[in-house]
């Protein structure tokens, strides 16, 4: 089936990466940032957690700051739970879910429950209305309102979501826009990542994928697997072939089934035959020849345990190695590679060079 709805296309635009942030030997909280490594906190924070654009920590005191590659801002002095995104941080005093976007502060709701931050939306709860809200470029819109028990979402992607109504009607959120999928029986498996969701469709018996504003059948029948990126779907046919599908074009990535298979942002990775392949803008490359034990996946990187116990990386369409120190722990930020060494000293690889700290 086809649907055509019209739609304002939204572009999603990759930011460089503001700050690589770790704590040193010393316990000193530090960040890497355009070449250099600079101290944010002389004395020992309890936790931070970053995405793309900045990082959200907890001093000593217990206040929740924020530092965004140019200023720390202090955010409260309460002791929170938060969650953050590549773009976004949310944090809750009680019932209050609050908001830090891009240095904007403001208040969600003061009646709030649960909720999710994702790259470019929160989703959450108000239960002063009893209704089910979605935060995105600086408006909130309500998805629905329940009587009885509220609940969050059926799937939550980077910027869509997959929702059942009051009615069981099942709809699409996605670009401040809703769409009508229809009323099915039974819970719909969704994936989705971002501007793309894919699901098996109930009512023509097909594998469907809704791609910008469409809804279009895939194949003929229902895939057992699949998964979704930023703007793409992955699925194993029912012969185990493995297919990449985006803007329309099905490509074959594999003819064996493969062994295991991920998919994250703009990468696909795969193991077949003892060799690990990567398939990343329209290329299929092979990264090595075994199958990486530990591996850690993040917009256009993939960062993986070498056979010599050190830290390797598939960036930039080839692969590097970072380090041949065994037991070095590693973490991406942005496109960029944080290794920490046995002693606590770090390597950063950015923009094709190696630092050291």
């Amino acid at each position: 089936m086809k649907m055509t709805f019209v739609f304002i296309f939204f572009t999603f635009c990759l930011t460089a990466q503001k700050v690589i942030p770790f704590e040193d030997f010393n316990n000193y909280f530090r960040t890497f940032q355009d070449g250099d490594f600079r101290v944010l906190e002389f004395q020992r924070i309890q936790e931070y957690k970053a995405g793309d654009e900045f990082t959200a920590y907890i001093d000593n005191r217990g206040n929740l700051r924020v530092f965004d590659g140019k200023k720390i801002t202090d955010v409260t002095n309460l002791n929170v739970k938060y969650q953050v995104s590549d773009h976004l941080l949310a944090w809750s005093v009680g019932p209050t879910v609050n908001l830090w976007d891009h240095g904007i502060q403001k208040t969600l709701t003061f009646n709030g429950r649960n909720y999710q931050v994702k790259d470019s939306m929160v989703v959450f709860e108000d239960l002063r209305y009893n209704s089910l809200n979605v935060y995105s470029k600086g408006e909130i819109k309500s998805l629905y309102t329940v009587v009885d028990e509220l609940y969050m979402p059926e799937f939550i992607g980077e910027n869509i979501i997959a929702f059942k109504d009051n009615g069981d009607f099942y709809k699409i959120y996605w670009d401040g826009n809703v769409y009508d999928l229809g009323v099915w029986n039974g819970n719909i498996q969704f994936q989705g990542g971002t501007d793309i969701l894919t699901f098996n469709d109930p009512t023509t018996r097909t594998f469907a994928v809704f791609d910008k504003g469409e809804i279009l059948d895939v194949e003929s029948f229902y895939m057992n697997k699949y998964k979704a990126g930023r703007g793409f779907i992955v699925y194993e046919d029912l012969n185990g072939n493995l297919f990449h599908y985006q803007n329309g074009i099905k490509t074959q990535l594999s003819n064996f089934t493969p062994d295991d298979w991920k998919v994250k942002d703009d990468l696909v990775i795969w193991e077949e035959n003892s060799f690990t392949y990567a398939y990343t803008n329209g290329e299929k490359f092979i990264v090595c020849n075994f199958q990486p034990e530990e591996i850690l996946l993040k917009n256009n990187v993939f960062a993986f345990r070498n056979v010599l116990g050190g830290v390797s990386a598939f960036i930039d369409n080839k692969v590097v190695e970072i380090t041949s120190q065994a037991d070095s722990s590693f973490e991406i930020y942005g496109n960029s590679i944080l290794v920490k060494l046995f002693n606590r000293s770090f390597i950063v690889y950015s923009n094709g060079v190696k630092y050291k700290s």
